[in-house]
This record gives structure tokens, sequence and C-alpha cells, in this order.
């Protein structure tokens, strides 16, 4: 069959979680502004994959593509862009753990986006894991306020990057039913550096003249977390069955924060810990909701 796997898709979903793991430490190395750290890392990624998208004939298939489609190429990569940079700044305001959990309460708002706007109902397990999560979600943020108020400003700005996210798998997975994986990725990653590039104009922030340890890091947040992390993820997804996809959504909180203690020294407080199991478990039972 051509659509058998090349690979085992459980192994590249390992990889792939445990390569999105290291995103957080790699950040916190960094000493440029959040929006540039975000720029290179998407840049790069589309240097990258320039290749691929090549040899796999992007260009034309994209021309074969209409306005519509195009239009909403690009609304998706400035969803990604939005998601980065508001995720990569809470780095530097909250803790790994607390803004990791937040951005991956994804799942929650994939379920309440599509009850509303795709017209899908939501059933009493998910909204068991909508209850479950809120109040994991606000037992963390009360661990953060007593930190400080900037830890939960952190917070909500991953909380914004978690709704990005759901907005952005959202759209993904109604692409990539009619497109390959490079052709769907390339132009959202290229359209994402676009808007970061001119975030980073809009605020200030200078483009280039940073130390070659910074573009080292910046190398590495692409290819490791976006294409070893990101892209493999998204290619596993189209074997992967839903239960283990769910699953893997703890992954990179867990990794995270385990790179953290190793790597950083942090140590969530238990406010953090308690919330973040409760958050985690909740995020979990909604996902379960579909096959």
């Amino acid at each position: 069959m051509n659509d058998e796997p090349r690979f085992p898709p459980n192994l590249v979903m390992l990889v792939s979680i445990v390569a999105v793991s290291t995103a957080s430490i790699l950040v916190r190395w960094s000493d440029a502004p959040a929006v540039i750290i975000a720029m290179y890392r998407m840049l790069i990624s589309v240097v990258l994959l320039l290749p691929l998208f090549i040899r796999n004939d992007g260009v034309s298939k994209l021309r074969a593509l209409g306005t519509r489609d195009l239009l909403g190429l690009i609304g998706v990569g400035v969803v990604l862009a939005i998601h980065f940079a508001s995720w990569i700044t809470s780095l530097g305001m909250t803790s790994v753990t607390s803004s990791v959990i937040f951005v991956h309460s994804d799942p929650i708002f994939v379920a309440v986006v599509s009850h509303f706007f795709l017209k899908e109902r939501i059933n009493g397990r998910v909204m068991a894991g909508i209850v479950i999560s809120l109040i994991g979600v606000t037992i963390i943020a009360m661990g953060d306020a007593v930190v400080s108020e900037v830890s939960l400003r952190g917070d909500l700005l991953a909380l914004l990057g978690g709704l990005m996210l759901g907005i952005y798998l959202l759209c993904g997975r109604m692409f990539r039913r009619n497109l390959d994986l490079t052709t769907y990725v390339v132009p959202v990653y290229a359209s994402a550096a676009l808007v970061l590039i001119l975030m980073s104009i809009l605020t200030g922030a200078k483009l280039t003249g940073y130390a070659s340890r910074e573009y080292f890091l910046f190398f590495l947040l692409a290819l490791v977390p976006m294409i070893f992390g990101h892209t493999l993820y998204n290619w596993a997804l189209k074997y992967v069955l839903a239960p283990v996809v769910s699953v893997s959504l703890l992954g990179e909180p867990i990794g995270a924060s385990i790179l953290a203690l190793l790597f950083l020294n942090e140590v969530p407080s238990g406010l953090v810990l308690i919330g973040g199991a409760i958050t985690l478990a909740g995020i979990l039972l909604s996902s379960y909701h579909s096959e």
C-alpha cells in the first residue's frame, strides 16, 4: 500500500515528544527577545524544509490551490506566530512547568471551539475533562500568584499560546486532508516567520547582530523541537490512533519539567505540581472523546 508508513509511527511519535520537550530549555538559555527567538525558529525551519518542499513539487501544488486556501494557509501561519510569540514570552515570566501545562491546554480549547463553530457536540466526558482542567488551572494560577504578578501574567500568555495552538491544530486537521506534509508546513512556517519579522520590527527588536551562541541556539530550536518535534509529530498523526495521540499530548509538560529540573534547577511549587496533575488528567479525559 502507498499509504504504509516508512517508519514505525509510535517510535516517530516518541522521538517527536522528546524533541519538543527540549524547546523550553533552549529558549531559557537564550538571551534574545522572545519574538526574535520565535522568528529565527520559524525562519531556519523553512530553510531546512525547503529542499523537501521543492523535491515534492510543492510550488506546483500551491499554485493549484484556490485563493481561499492560500489565504487560509497564511492565516494558519499568523495563528502559529502568535502561539510561539506568546508562549516563548511566557517562559521568561513563569516557571517551565506552568508554561508548558498552560500551553498544552489546547485540547480544551479545541473542544470548545469545535462545539461553538463546528457544531460538534460536547459529551459528558469532555465536559467533565474541561471542568477538571479548569480546577487544575486555577490551582496553578493561585500558586503562581503567590510567587508574583509577573508569573500570573506569564500563565495568561501561555494560556493564549494554548488557544492559538488549538486553533492551529484544528486548521491543520482540515488542510492535511488534501495536502502532503511539506506542502502544508512550509507555507505555514514561512507565513509565521514573516509575521514574526513584522512583530520584531514593530516592537523595536533588532533583527541581526546577536552572538554566535544565540544563532546556534536558534538553529537547535529549529532542528530539534521544530523539525524533529512538531514536523515529525504532524507526520505521525496520520498513522497513530487517537488514544495514543491523547496520551502523547502529556509528554511535553512532563518531559520539559524533568529537563527544567535537571538543567535549570527549577523545582515546581507544590500547588503547581498538584494543579498540573489535575489539569493533565482533565486534558487526557477530554481528549478521549473521539476515536
